[in-house]
């Protein structure tokens, strides 16, 4: 690491959302001066950290003038300037992940071809560059359509099933993927700090919100068999093992009904997958992160407990000021334990905050979040 602690470390996070916010909770524990830069004036993380600045993520001069005068560099988001990045490491700092690995992830194409070069197993895709290449392809209907770039939290992505919906698809650089028919959906977050040693959370296993396309509700640990864990988080390894990378990787997973595992997106950062360790874990993920980009020796991962996590999101049909309606009922209830992100306003399906169930009891853990889920509302 570039300096001891005690304050004198001056760390940079390019995003001052909910992920940042959390990164800051654990970081005040390593009494380092957290940086944020955000193009939000109202960031959650504002008044969280030492010095906030206000500004695009994806401009070059912003991201170097707020990162050269700082010790190192990470990130909460991979939609930032990779240029400003690198310039930043040939000067010195130090920028985890590196920026090679976040050019690599940003688009989703090149992530594809990483998968094929290195031999893990991914639904079959081919590259397109326009809407008019989805007429002539061979792929057959139906298969998924997915933006090479800029695509979030379920945004920039299309089931294609019909000719019909040729016609709306995207009409930019993109990726098709076969439909995988698939038994479950499964995440495995990973670390790698720069004296190489690697550590994994256990399997996790993860509900959609089929309307807006992310992470509603999550499991931990699965109940999978111990051989198809295992092979999730030998595929995790080898994935941050190609990759050198210095950080936190989460790699999220298809389960198929004939049982392989599929790998389907990376993510170079904490992950809504890996929420429920902060109590469900005996290291949190933030944790975690902090320990591989200061290049410490990873924490104990072992779950504390079984542990739901609800994604707490922006009920459709309401925008404006937040109103959290059905806070103090939850917490009447055992195991329960609420984050919310400091967000002022809601909208349909935004991300307002998370719900982590604890029980030894994992049925009860269940039975619990879905009362959660019923209970709490993020309404105007």
């Amino acid at each position: 690491m570039a300096k001891d602690f005690y304050g004198e470390l001056q760390l940079g996070i390019l995003g001052g959302g909910q992920l940042g916010r959390m990164l800051i909770q654990e970081a005040i524990n390593f009494n380092v001066n957290i940086h944020i830069l955000d193009p939000d004036k109202n960031a959650p993380c504002r008044n969280l950290c030492n010095h906030f600045q206000c500004g695009a993520l994806t401009d070059f001069d912003t991201v170097y003038d707020f990162g050269k005068h700082l010790d190192m560099i990470t990130i909460e988001i991979e939609k930032v300037n990779v240029d400003a990045l690198e310039k930043l490491e040939e000067e010195g700092v130090l920028v985890y992940p590196q920026s090679r690995v976040i050019r690599l992830i940003q688009d989703k194409g090149l992530q594809k071809h990483f998968f094929k070069q290195n031999n893990i197993p991914t639904a079959p895709f081919q590259l397109i560059s326009s809407r008019e290449n989805l007429f002539s392809t061979p792929m057959r209907l139906p298969y998924i359509q997915k933006l090479r770039k800029d695509g979030y939290d379920g945004r920039g992505v299309k089931k294609l099933v019909t000719e019909s919906d040729l016609e709306t698809a995207f009409d930019a650089p993109s990726l098709i993927e076969e439909w995988v028919d698939f038994e479950k959906e499964l995440a495995v977050i990973v670390s790698r700090n720069e004296r190489g040693e690697v550590a994994t959370f256990p399997c996790v296993e993860m509900e959609f919100n089929p309307e807006a396309n992310l992470v509603e509700f999550l499991i931990s640990p699965a109940t999978l068999p111990f051989e198809i864990q295992q092979r999730a988080e030998i595929l995790a390894r080898k994935i941050a093992e190609d990759l050198q990378i210095v950080g936190l990787l989460a790699v999220e997973l298809f389960l198929t009904r004939d049982g392989q595992l599929l790998v389907n997106e990376l993510a170079p950062r904490p992950h809504n997958s890996g929420h429920q360790s902060i109590e469900g874990n005996f290291t949190s993920q933030f944790a975690q992160h902090l320990r591989a980009i200061f290049n410490l020796s990873p924490g104990n991962t072992a779950t504390r407990s079984n542990a739901v996590m609800v994604n707490l999101l922006g009920e459709a049909g309401h925008e404006g000021l937040a109103y959290y309606k059905g806070v103090e009922e939850i917490l009447a209830m055992e195991g329960v334990y609420l984050h919310l992100y400091g967000k002022k306003y809601t909208k349909p399906f935004r991300k307002m905050g998370h719900i982590c169930i604890v029980n030894e009891d994992r049925e009860a853990a269940i039975e619990t979040a879905r009362r959660v889920q019923q209970t709490i509302k993020v309404i105007t």
